[in-house]
């Protein structure tokens, strides 16, 4: 692969506001680990970390919460103190993008300008999208692992519901960790037949998708989930309105020859994974190419237009699975082509796609995706070790103990176990 050196405009004619070596939009995972790896391999350059939230949430964490593994308080942390030493913070929301002048414009009425800007907003959760969902949330049996304040009330759903119909949804990709929909499911399958009310709970799936993972090699062990658990799978089906008092929802189904019906289904639980888009910021800004995602070359990070821009995480236009692990993987790549296009050189490292989903397909045991570009095979660990397409307690070790460490006291750090960006042109 073939790079060429960016050529930055000159900032002196567009000067407004503040000024930084380098701006992070985002202080999510991808923000916070991207700025912590740039800032341990340089630290005299002058940074910012643009971020309205106080809070910073491990969103990995939840799907533990709603099977009550987890607390809710494991999974939330003061954002101030994530924030790496030699970066500024600035709490605000970045309102639009001048690329072409190096700004981007805050909530606040500021601007803040830039050699080389990261792009890490995160994406957009489209509650509203589904007709009726907004005001039932968190009532009525509707729930959802994807929101911090509901992910409790999916476990207590779990705790109390005794019998009747529990019903699971996944929205139309793309979607941020596409197995948390059927992570949910399967961990309150695992508490129903644990407590002896597996046969008196009808548990159904719709999912949008055509298949059940997109990756063919980790469908038989989540099939044979499916099968134990006497699960309803039902393809190409997709949540449109729900009526909470009634409880009723529907949904969009679509047959093998394109025609669509429609169908409605009672529920005693119905567990909710929204639709999901670019933010409006991105979709409405140069940065933007397909779907409104940042358009980005899906191997060095960096924008197709704008040289001095990158992006990563949830928000890139790339195809990789939009999941923590990818984050981690991307972070230390887009840091070390942050640094040569600030010493105006080309990129010196690549991504190849990497994912992973830990799919919990009961308490104590988890079947581990991990997968690159094009749904080729990517495990960390060898086969002899951990067997990816087989359900393991060493795959739930890593989720309930290891993974959160090397989250919050690794990645967010910068410490880059593992995941030492590759070099382009060398063999992987």
């Amino acid at each position: 692969m073939t790079d060429t050196a960016p050529s930055i405009p000159n900032l002196a004619s567009t000067a407004r506001g503040l000024t930084y070596d380098v701006v992070v939009v985002g202080g999510g995972a991808a923000g916070l680990s991207t700025a912590a790896s740039i800032l341990k391999r340089r630290g005299g350059i002058t940074l910012a970390i643009i971020e309205p939230s106080g809070s910073h949430f491990y969103q990995p964490g939840w799907t533990l919460v709603g099977g009550g593994v987890f607390k809710q308080s494991q999974t939330r942390r003061s954002e101030k103190k994530l924030i790496p030493t030699g970066a500024d913070w600035v709490q605000a929301a970045a309102t639009g993008f001048e690329p072409e002048a190096n700004l981007v414009h805050l909530s606040n009425g500021s601007s803040i300008r830039y050699e080389v800007l990261v792009v890490a907003t995160g994406l957009t959760l489209d509650w509203d999208a589904i007709e009726g969902l907004s005001e039932t949330l968190g009532r009525n049996g509707v729930t959802s692992n994807y929101r911090y304040d509901l992910a409790p009330y999916t476990w207590q759903m779990v705790q109390t519901l005794g019998r009747g119909n529990a019903v699971f949804t996944q929205p139309p990709m793309p979607i941020k960790c596409a197995g948390a929909p059927q992570k949910a499911m399967y961990l309150a399958c695992d508490a129903w037949r644990r407590r002896g009310l597996a046969d008196n709970i009808n548990v159904s799936f719709h999912t949008a998708t055509p298949g059940l993972f997109g990756v063919k090699e980790f469908v038989p062990p989540l099939m044979d989930y499916i099968n134990r658990y006497h699960i309803d799978l039902c393809l190409k089906s997709n949540l449109t309105k729900v009526d909470g008092k009634g409880r009723i929802a529907t949904f969009e189904n679509v047959a093998g020859d394109g025609s669509k019906t429609t169908s409605e289904v009672e529920f005693d639980m119905l567990h909710v994974v929204p639709p999901q888009r670019a933010p409006d910021v991105i979709r409405n800004s140069a940065l933007a190419g397909d779907g409104g995602w940042v358009s980005v070359d899906p191997a060095t990070l960096r924008h197709t237009k704008f040289a001095n821009v990158f992006a990563l995480g949830d928000v890139a236009g790339t195809s990789n699975a939009k999941t923590a692990a990818a984050v981690r993987v991307q972070a230390p790549v887009v840091a070390v082509n942050v640094l040569a296009t600030l010493d105006h050189k080309p990129a010196v490292a690549d991504y190849d796609g990497y994912g992973a989903c830990p799919l919990t397909v009961e308490r104590g045991r988890i079947v581990l995706a991990e997968f690159a570009y094009g749904g080729k095979l990517a495990p960390t660990l060898p086969t002899w070790l951990l067997n990816g397409r087989k359900p393991t307690h060493l795959a739930w070790f890593l989720k309930e103990w290891v993974m959160p460490v090397l989250y919050w006291d690794g990645m967010l750090r910068g410490h880059e176990l593992m995941v030492a960006p590759h070099k382009i042109g060398t063999p992987r």
